[in-house]
């Protein structure tokens, strides 16, 4: 019986590139993602609330462009915040102090494990289709939903070696309208470099690794 060769894990992952803060997927779509800040709108007076909503109504209305917006919920990692405590326990010269330190790192590990306290973060994606693709692509092409499929094209090859910056030019014009629109509803946005949409990925595909404080390592 043959042997059967399994798919390296790189298959199943929709990315060819991502090169200064751009994620180029492999049906040639750019892609920029924006982290969202969030506001509590149900501690708002109804005025300002209808406030938020009538600009937020503002925001899509001036959009010509479709958008992806995300929010990701992820278990609260407080290990990094642990370990300096459990650190300046060991330092502490007071024994009542390194007492209390100790009492304290058990209550917060405790509370959190208990808890299960969820880390909330919201994306905004711009994608910009260029215009040699525009007839044969499927939509917008995401980034985060249809995973699966991957297929080099020549048509990738062809805009990362000849159009990359031209298009890179025309895709932050989308981020710099998305970002103005959304700021008067009161939530500002900021792009993902290239180091923090690696990590972003990383989590996705990886689920539970960043919990664990693992996190992917950047090479300059």
């Amino acid at each position: 019986m043959p042997a059967i060769k399994g798919k390296a894990s790189q298959d199943f992952v929709p990315i060819r590139e991502i090169r200064d803060g751009i994620v180029i997927t492999e049906d040639g779509n750019m892609h920029m993602v924006l982290m969202a800040s969030s506001l509590n709108f149900a501690l708002r007076s109804a005025d300002e609330q209808e406030a938020i909503t009538s600009q937020y109504q503002n925001f899509l209305n001036a959009l010509d462009f479709s958008v992806q917006v995300m929010i990701q919920s992820r278990r609260l990692n407080i290990e990094p915040y642990l370990e300096n405590l459990r650190a300046a326990e060991k330092n502490q010269i007071n024994e009542l102090l390194k007492i209390q330190t100790r009492e304290y790192i058990e209550f917060v590990r405790s509370f959190v494990e208990t808890t299960k306290i969820v880390r909330k973060s919201f994306y905004i994606v711009a994608t910009f289709v260029p215009p040699f693709l525009a007839g044969g692509a499927k939509g917008i092409g995401s980034i985060f939903t249809g995973l699966f499929g991957r297929k080099e094209t020549a048509s990738a090859k062809k805009l990362e070696d000849e159009k990359f910056e031209e298009y890179k030019t025309q895709l932050w014009q989308r981020v710099e309208t998305i970002s103005g629109a959304i700021a008067g509803a009161g939530v500002r946005t900021a792009p993902l470099n290239t180091e923090e949409l690696i990590e972003l990925y990383y989590g996705l595909f990886n689920p539970g690794e960043l919990e664990r404080g693992h996190a992917p390592q950047i090479r300059g």
